[in-house]
Formats: C-alpha cells, structure tokens, sequence
C-alpha cells in the first residue's frame, strides 16, 4: 500500500493511492495516519480493502506528511561509503545518530523556507525508515518485523550552523522549520523486496546533483534498527533518516552550491514517489 494525508494543513485527511495513480479516501475507516495505524494487524486490515470501494479524491490535492504523528525523527550522518568520500571523512565504525526537531517536518510539496541569514542552506535525498511497533533490544534477524514503511525524507541541513554554530552537535543546523520534507506517501514494507537497492537521487532547477543508491550505505537497515534499539527504544511512527548518498551542495567542487529563494528541488526514489519542493525565504 501507499498510504498519505491530503488536504490543508492542519487538516489532512487520510488517503492510498490506487493502482491507476488515484487518490483514495480512507476517512471511513481510520481517523489518520497515526502511529497506532501502522500496527501489522491495522495495515493487514487496510491492505484487504478494496480500493475502487473507495471515495475517489479529485483534482490535485496537497500532500501532506504521510504520518500525522512522528515522534522521534533519528538520522544517520556519513551512512553512504561515496557521499563519507566526497566529504573527505573516514568511514564511521559505528552508526553516527542525530536527531532533527520534528517540529521542520513538512510535506512532499510545502515550501522550504530559508533561515534568516542563512547562506550555506543544502540538501539530502534520504530513505525514511518507518517504525512500526516498539523495538527495544531488537536483533538483526529479527529487525524487519518492526519495520512498517518507507518514505522520501529530505534531511534539508544549514551547513554554516552544523559545522560552527552547533556547540559540537548537528541538531541546530538540521531543524529549522520547514527542514523535514517527507513524503508524498508511506509505501508499506511488503512492495520494497530489498531497501537496500533503490536508485535515489535530487535536482535543483532540473540540474541533477545526487544520484545514488541504496547499495551503498555503510550499515543497512537491518543494521540500523538493531544498533538504535539498543540504545533507545523505537516507538511506532518514529522515522530512520538513514543517510545520503554524494552530491550534495557543500560537495560541489570547485565551489560549493547551496539554496536559493526561488529554485525547485526534485527528490524521488525508486519506488516511493517523488517530491517536489519551492524553496523560499523565512
């Protein structure tokens, strides 16, 4: 399935889209997208409607982000062994985890709004993990039963903050408000056979910065989930930001390119959809 929220802001409505591309309304059968509706019997209970039973939404709806609810959004820095080159850092032993305020979570067609002041504001196609039921202590073998879905996550980062204004951490450069596009849709565990090798990439204006793949990161989903849980617990609707493959702005050489006002950014991965973002001025 691929589960979204469309509507205004602050007033989404839960949908799937069909297998024509339609959008499908579900507000006769749950409320929202909640963290509770990712449950494995609930997905199993929406997986055996039939769609075409379904109120047909018309027209061109917004989209917003496919959770109403994410509790924690936890990423992954320097995950992919090209973008750890690119960036000249050695790859890390261990999962490198941050958080980014869930507060910057938008949807797949919102606007990004540039910090005041800002002027090294960059980019990052990202495979969302979706936490499904509470994972505490979780092995590798068992990871995959606590994932419920993907989705796109562009982990939007001001370089100038996450470098020298931090204090020693990356949370202040990657949450400000409108830093968290994801979407469009939720697609569920069973229509990604393998995570780990899906083409992603992301266009500024038509121009293609990052094209990569999945096969590249340093520890897999599997991996991650097993390292998280036993660290913190995972709480259902929680999103694994797992890490960005090369071409990012602060990576162009000979000079690094960063956001404007006024450019379009394009992210799509195979399978889950594409976004596609304004980008303007807080």
């Amino acid at each position: 399935m691929r589960l979204l929220r469309h509507g205004p802001s602050g007033a989404e409505k839960p949908g799937l889209l069909d297998a024509e591309g339609r959008i499908r309304d579900l507000s006769g059968e749950i409320e929202d997208i909640t963290p509770a509706v990712l449950a494995a019997e609930s997905l199993a209970r929406l997986a055996r409607l039939n769609p075409s039973s379904l109120p047909r939404v018309e027209g061109r709806p917004r989209l917003g982000p496919p959770l109403a609810f994410v509790p924690n959004l936890v990423c992954i820095g320097l995950n992919y062994a090209d973008h750890a080159a690119e960036t000249n850092s050695p790859l890390p032993d261990q999962p490198i985890v941050f958080m980014k305020h869930t507060g910057c979570i938008i949807g797949a067609t919102d606007q990004v709004k540039i910090p005041r002041g800002s002027t090294k504001s960059d980019w990052e196609v990202e495979l969302g993990v979706v936490i499904g039921k509470r994972a505490s202590y979780v092995s590798e073998a068992d990871a995959m039963d606590y994932v419920a879905g993907y989705t796109i996550v562009n982990d939007v980062s001001e370089r100038q903050v996450q470098a020298n204004g931090g204090g020693g951490q990356w949370v202040k450069g990657k949450s400000p408000d409108t830093f968290g596009p994801i979407g469009p849709w939720l697609v569920t565990k069973d229509e990604i056979p393998d995570p780990q090798n899906l083409h992603m990439w992301l266009e500024v204006d038509g121009h293609r910065y990052q094209d990569g793949s999945t096969r590249t990161m340093v520890f897999s989903v599997v991996q991650l989930v097993n390292h998280l849980s036993h660290r913190m617990a995972l709480l259902p609707g929680d999103v694994i930001s797992t890490g960005t493959p090369p071409g990012v702005g602060m990576g162009v050489k000979p000079e690094p390119v960063f956001l404007k006002p006024g450019q379009v950014m394009r992210v799509g991965i195979e399978g889950l959809g594409e976004q596609r973002t304004e980008v303007g001025q807080a």
